[in-house]
């Protein structure tokens, strides 16, 4: 689509959302403040960048597919993201696992991580405006095998896992100040159990010792804000996971962190979005990790649909944009990498701008007249408004193509990046 023909469809656009009580003009601008976090790992398969010491095998981790290109450096992978991050409107955030480090041809113990080994990383992200969020990383690892990190019986394992998370938190206070934006540095770990367990209590009361201690040390919100990540059950974890919902959401009540809910760390019929209001009742922010389990938590690309739909919904509705934060979480190794990227950014931003676009006061004033009637006709006439014509709008505004051309640009790199990978 030409400029002129983005233009005259959003003029048209904006008439129609006007009748229906709803600024164009408003929402556009509240979807500029809205950053997402790309998460590295979608661009090399959960790789990293260790050597010799760390092999990716266990903690309920599974890639599929070998499709070629999988960016086999630092610099390949900030390539690929700048590409990736030049297709998606908005400024957005980039999301590190701890394991994506330049250790400088050498093997580092996690427990020795520093911030050092992430200067590169910061000055790419300085240098493009960027902000930097932070994860631990407990699996793919030798002291994982087990099945267990902070809640293993061993105490010597259990306190190499301790140190590791202490220093990401370190190195995520640390990002925060350097960039001027706080860091959010997320905690999940694999700790389960294939079949049945006997010593639940036992396991959890030891990762809660683990957490009280590593969360001892604060740091200040401007430059660090912690979150724990649940999980209801994973490959090789089909019976007990340690760190289930109940448990973080207890343990984290009186502790200055937030609670992480990934779209995939649920029963398939459990709704995410359902949570949201609950616990912002009580909770100043959230972490969603944005992904799309088919069947499973298999963190397949995030799309467009009525359970993305939903989730912003009740964001928008919850009047907590400003409360909840959005970080991608997927990983698919069998179409191209970028493409994943970019696909699963945009459909997240374009649900949001849907749940943007609804006439929420309307709907609010037909609820409390009770009129159930008038707030389901509404809700339904809301599919059908051109909701592509503001997005391509937004799309024009951030200078990245808009309809289909965002596709073809990536096509059009993929010969190049096959050539040289």
């Amino acid at each position: 689509m030409n400029a002129r023909e983005i233009e005259q469809a959003y003029a048209a656009a904006r008439k129609v959302y006007a009748d229906c009580g709803v600024n164009t003009e408003t929402a556009l601008a509240a979807l500029e403040t809205v950053p997402l976090s790309l998460q590295c790992w979608q661009g090399d398969d959960v790789g990293g960048f260790e050597l010799a010491g760390a092999a990716l095998s266990g903690g309920g981790l599974a890639v599929t597919g070998n499709y070629p290109g999988r960016a086999r450096t630092p610099r390949e992978l900030r390539d690929d993201l700048e590409k990736a991050l030049a297709l998606i409107p908005g400024r957005h955030r980039v999301n590190l696992h701890s394991t994506y480090g330049e250790f400088g041809g050498e093997y580092v113990p996690r427990d020795s991580f520093r911030p050092d080994h992430f200067r590169g990383w910061v000055d790419w992200a300085r240098e493009r405006g960027l902000g930097l969020d932070f994860n631990a990383t407990l699996f793919a690892h030798p002291l994982a095998e087990s099945g267990y990190t902070l809640s293993h019986s061993d105490q010597k394992v259990r306190r190499f896992w301790i140190e590791h998370v202490k220093r990401c938190r370190e190195i995520g206070a640390w990002m925060g100040e350097e960039l001027g934006t706080p860091c959010g540095h997320n905690l999940w770990i694999p700790d389960g159990s294939k079949d049945e367990t006997v010593s639940r209590r036992l396991r959890r009361e030891i990762l809660r010792e683990s957490l009280d201690e590593i969360y001892t040390t604060t740091f200040p919100r401007a430059a660090l804000k912690d979150s724990v990540e649940s999980k209801l059950f994973g490959i090789g974890l089909e019976s007990f996971v340690v760190g289930s919902h109940e448990f973080y959401l207890d343990w984290s009540r009186n502790q200055d962190v937030m609670m992480c809910l990934d779209m995939g760390h649920y029963h398939p019929t459990e709704s995410v979005a359902e949570k949201i209001s609950a616990l912002l009742t009580f909770r100043e922010e959230l972490l969603i990790h944005v992904s799309r389990g088919v069947k499973w938590d298999s963190d397949h690309v995030v799309l467009f649909n009525d359970e993305l739909v939903t989730l912003m919904q009740e964001i928008v509705r919850a009047d907590g944009l400003d409360r909840v934060h959005l970080a991608l979480d997927f990983f698919d190794a069998s179409i191209n990498r970028v493409g994943a990227w970019v696909t699963g950014a945009r459909a997240t931003l374009k649900a949001l701008l849907f749940a943007l676009l609804e006439p929420t006061e309307r709907l609010r004033e037909r609820e409390a007249a009770g009129d159930g009637f008038g707030r389901l006709a509404w809700l339904e006439e809301c599919k059908a408004l051109p909701l592509g014509a503001v997005w391509n709008e937004f799309c024009s505004r951030g200078r990245v193509p808009a309809g289909t051309e965002w596709i073809e640009a990536i096509r059009a790199d993929e010969a190049r990046l096959r050539e040289r990978r």
